[in-house]
């Protein structure tokens, strides 16, 4: 068979396929028309989401409070990172890569603008946050590119805190240390004062004569008069306690003041309150060396005094190798002056009532409303301490000791001395000192009670303490801050404390309290740079 010509074959299948793939491509092309459409429409239709959504954070601002409660709230996310990053900080400058940690707070500062400003009712829109978000992701990621992980994170943090808490015990016992020394130390214008006063008691023989007033015999044996107590050594402090209560008087003619001090300071003491008058305050002189009932068969202070253990334990400060901390191995709490206040009916025989003040208070209202108290037949009237958990007896005695946990309420009141009303016919009807010698001699070892005279006074006096009005005896002026409101509605304000006002370390916004009966133009105070 003969093939035909050329001209005349029929055109292969093949030379069609360019007209079927122009059709796919214009079926391509409405598509993507259409999705271009789509998409038009959608760019258009944002602006108007936008512009509710501002102005409905417009109108009603951004509530923090609500926002950071809510768990899925972007002020709260923002918070989250803020307080991831100020920790990845930390770690930055540890490792000394100050760049990285300048990077780190400025964000932190961008983030914390944003919520300062939603905080002030300005609107939070979903850019800003976004932005916000994103950016300081981008910077902690990049702060665990740089190992910043978690685990890491929490090592060096916690050797840190380590560190840190070490450093802090290491400065609070040498604060402690060095602040005790001070409350100890006596001041060189006190030191010369004493001298001055001695050499003028011993030099003018005319200033011996006026304590030996006839007058002045009776009325410190006069019950109907207003009879207050003070035990010290310190000059200078319990002139301002006698002054504030005569100028605080109503009446100062029937005031007494039984003041009784040692050895060392007899002469000058009775020299200083010899010279000065006080409104007509009568005051009594006494030093302890001469109460012949005072010794160690009958005092089991005067008696401890004598073991060499315990001699060894407030003097030398070596017997447990510093375990101990500072304060409670301070000699004065084994002084017969600060003991002396549970032998008040001894001391005084003749008085059925006394008001018995410490010597770093200042009275500034009249305190003849004490004697009138109505004590319910107990021996002590005091201001109760136990507005706060850390004054109830659990926080002084040991409750581990069978013997204080077998007689004593753990959540019992506390209290306080330093203004104290003391029912001497009601002390000596109980034998309150005979309670107090009990537990005194129970306490050798130290495993009742280690610091002051407070706590055996709660164990003396417990079950015969009336609470008193607060505001008769505020407390705290010594080392904390005080309501201004309590200071001047207060009868007596209390210095307890380390911060004495008569010292440099005391509280210098509550030393003109103090300073005020004060006469720093006396020629003695001028003479031994008083200022």
């Amino acid at each position: 068979m003969r093939r035909r010509a050329a001209d005349f074959r029929r055109p292969l299948r093949a030379r069609r396929f360019p007209n079927a793939f122009w059709w796919v491509l214009c079926g391509v092309a409405v598509l993507l028309f259409i999705y271009t459409l789509s998409r038009g429409s959608q760019i258009e239709s944002r602006p108007v989401l936008t512009t509710r959504y501002r102005h409905d954070r417009v109108m009603e601002g951004l509530n923090i409070t609500e926002e950071m409660l809510n768990p899925n709230s972007v002020a709260r996310q923002i918070s989250d990172q803020i307080a991831l990053a100020k920790a990845f900080v930390v770690i930055a400058k540890e490792s000394n890569n100050l760049q990285f940690a300048w990077e780190l707070s400025a964000q932190i500062r961008n983030s914390q603008i944003l919520l300062s400003n939603a905080a002030t009712r300005k609107p939070l829109t979903a850019r800003e946050s976004e932005t916000a978000i994103r950016d300081m992701a981008l910077v902690l990621y990049q702060a665990q590119q740089l190992h910043y992980d978690s685990a890491t994170m929490i090592m060096r943090l916690k050797a840190k805190i380590q560190s840190l808490e070490e450093q802090m015990s290491s400065v609070s016992e040498k604060s402690s240390k060095y602040g005790q020394i001070a409350a100890e130390e006596v001041p060189k214008s006190l030191y010369c004062l004493g001298i001055q006063l001695t050499s003028e008691w011993f030099r003018h023989p005319n200033l011996q004569r006026k304590l030996k007033d006839r007058k002045i015999e009776m009325k410190v044996k006069d019950n109907n008069l207003y009879h207050f107590c003070v035990f010290s050594d310190n000059i200078l402090a319990t002139s301002v306690v006698v002054n504030s209560t005569a100028l605080s008087s109503n009446d100062p003619e029937k005031v007494v003041f039984h003041l009784v001090t040692d050895e060392i300071n007899h002469a000058a003491m009775k020299a200083w309150f010899s010279m000065n008058s006080f409104r007509g305050v009568t005051v009594e002189v006494q030093k302890f060396e001469d109460f012949k009932w005072l010794n160690a068969s009958y005092v089991p202070v005067l008696k401890q005094l004598q073991d060499s253990e315990t001699q060894s334990y407030y003097f030398s400060g070596n017997s447990d190798d510093g375990r101990t901390p500072i304060k409670f191995r301070n000699p004065k709490y084994l002084s017969m002056l600060n003991h002396l206040r549970f032998y008040i009916p001894e001391v005084f025989p003749a008085l059925k009532k006394v008001v018995f003040l410490d010597d770093d208070v200042v009275v500034q209202k009249d305190l003849s409303g004490l004697f009138s108290i109505d004590l319910n037949g107990n021996v002590n009237g005091a201001v109760e301490t136990c507005m706060e958990t850390f004054h109830r007896y659990h926080k002084y005695l040991n409750y581990s000791h069978p013997l204080i946990r077998s007689h004593f309420d753990p959540d019992a009141c506390g209290w306080a001395f330093g203004m104290n009303v003391f029912d001497l016919v009601q002390w000596r009807k109980r034998n309150v000192t005979g309670i107090y010698h009990y537990w005194q001699e129970r306490n050798v070892d130290r495993t009742l009670w280690k610091l002051g005279t407070l706590p055996p006074g709660l164990l003396t006096f417990y079950g015969l303490t009336e609470p008193l009005e607060p505001s008769w005896h505020v407390l705290g002026l010594g080392y904390t801050n005080v309501d201004p409101h309590l200071i001047e509605k207060g009868a007596v304000l209390h210095y307890n404390g380390n911060s004495k006002p008569w010292l440099k370390i005391g509280m210098e916004k509550y030393k003109p309290l103090w300073e005020k009966f004060v006469d720093y133009t006396h020629p003695l105070l001028q003479r031994c740079n008083f200022h």
